[in-house]
């Protein structure tokens, strides 16, 4: 039987523990005034496509597992990415799509689960 790619994401999200290296409030390291909306960090032991861990907000919706995920562009860097939403609400999945749209103004798109 064939997984969903949320049921699929779910597995590697339990199968990964999570390092938050940016709790909610830090700053972002390229822009001192910029702080975010939730924790921020990775899936330990996995690989995306800039070679570091799967990227990872957490959220306070806890025991929901992966809820959304966030795609990026970044122009400048020439970089697409995909975040994942972890145990977020569905207005912690707004500010996230608000700080990566509005703030760190990259090209976004959110999937839902």
């Amino acid at each position: 039987m064939q997984s969903s790619f949320f049921d699929a994401l779910d597995a590697l999200a339990r199968s990964a523990p999570i390092r938050i290296d940016r709790p909610k409030g830090s700053a972002h390291p390229r822009f001192p005034d910029v702080t975010y909306p939730l924790d921020y960090g990775f899936l330990d032991g996995t690989t995306a496509v800039d070679g570091e861990g799967v990227d990872v907000f957490v959220g306070t919706n806890a025991g929901a597992g992966v809820t959304a995920v966030a795609l990026t562009v970044d122009a400048g860097k020439r970089d697409v990415e995909v975040k994942v939403l972890m145990e977020c609400t569905p207005g912690e999945i707004d500010e996230v799509f608000t700080f990566l749209s509005g703030t760190l103004l990259l090209g976004t798109t959110i999937i839902h689960r």
